[in-house]
């Protein structure tokens, strides 16, 4: 059965940016209106943690150095070995996509009965099937630099280690090119409020 049909009925926009973009704080505010949320990034953090769903299959892909004391992924060693090692960086998105790909649908369902949902997945640009999920792509978009502030003060990360995640992502230019809605979030928490309300009637009046 396709993913289409499996989804059938649900109106989803697919929410995607560059890291620091601010992907999260959007979707909070359409949760605000009502949207149902489904955030592929908290699925992953679900699927490995300790007890997650994927733990036992990245320490037979990985082995236990990869995991912490308390058997759930070693976040900052793994990030480490995917950014020198694309072999590894592959291993590990076939070990994890298609569980994130079946929990995304399976909440898709599950919030169904919602005005339309939002579908956060960073890497949207690059993922054919999940772009099969959805009827539009609203990318947050921001500046470079202001990425770079974001994510330093966020994750206590140095600027080269940042600038090295940018660089492997999706260009922004190629983002911006597969939006159908563009959040420009370079002004602050009101510009932002602003934008999603104006997208919020838009996409109520998308579903009916």
């Amino acid at each position: 059965m396709s993913s289409f049909v499996q989804t059938r009925g649900v109106f989803c926009v697919g929410l995607t940016g560059g890291i620091g973009s601010g992907k999260s704080t959007v979707a909070a505010l359409f949760a605000q209106h009502g949207a149902g949320i489904v955030d592929t990034d908290a699925i992953a953090h679900s699927l490995t943690q300790a007890g997650g769903e994927a733990i036992e299959a990245i320490r037979a892909a990985f082995g236990s150095d990869y995991l912490t004391d308390d058997d759930a992924l070693d976040r900052a060693r793994m990030r480490g070995l995917i950014f020198s090692d694309v072999a590894a960086k592959q291993r590990l998105e076939l070990l994890l996509h298609p569980l994130i790909r079946e929990q995304a649908k399976a909440q898709l369902l599950q919030l169904k009965a919602s005005p339309y949902i939002i579908l956060v997945v960073p890497l949207l640009p690059e993922s054919p099937a999940f772009r099969q999920l959805v009827q539009r792509v609203l990318v947050v978009d921001c500046e470079e630099n202001t990425q770079i502030a974001r994510v330093i003060g966020r994750n206590k990360m140095t600027e080269a280690e940042v600038r090295a995640i940018i660089t492997r992502q999706t260009p922004r230019a190629e983002r911006l090119q597969l939006a159908d809605d563009v959040i420009h979030n370079d002004a602050g928490l009101d510009s932002l409020t602003v934008q999603v309300a104006a997208l919020h009637e838009r996409y109520l009046s998308a579903k009916n």
